[in-house]
């Protein structure tokens, strides 16, 4: 998962925190796109890398998911009351 050491979050976070707000879907795609570019850009288009490329995003998605969409899902069945069959 995206969780590394604190120690070499450093180099990234500095300049991330610098990023513009990021105000449309289209904009937050253009942005982990062009990570994913820049992630490849030294690297063979061999399976292997274009593949950790790939799961890289969808295991930060699933993340995100569990972190922050389930948490929602479970508030709004709470609240409205599951379905009933």
């Amino acid at each position: 998962m995206p969780y590394i050491k604190q120690e070499d979050r450093q180099k990234f976070n500095k300049i991330l925190k610098q990023l513009p707000e990021m105000k449309t879907k289209g904009e937050l795609e253009y942005c982990i796109f062009y990570l994913m570019k820049k992630y490849m850009k030294n690297r063979e288009f061999r399976y292997t890398n274009l593949h950790d490329c790939v799961y890289a995003v969808m295991h930060c998605a699933d993340e995100f998911r569990r972190l922050y969409l389930d948490k929602r899902e479970d508030e709004a069945r709470g609240k409205n009351g599951d379905i009933e069959i």
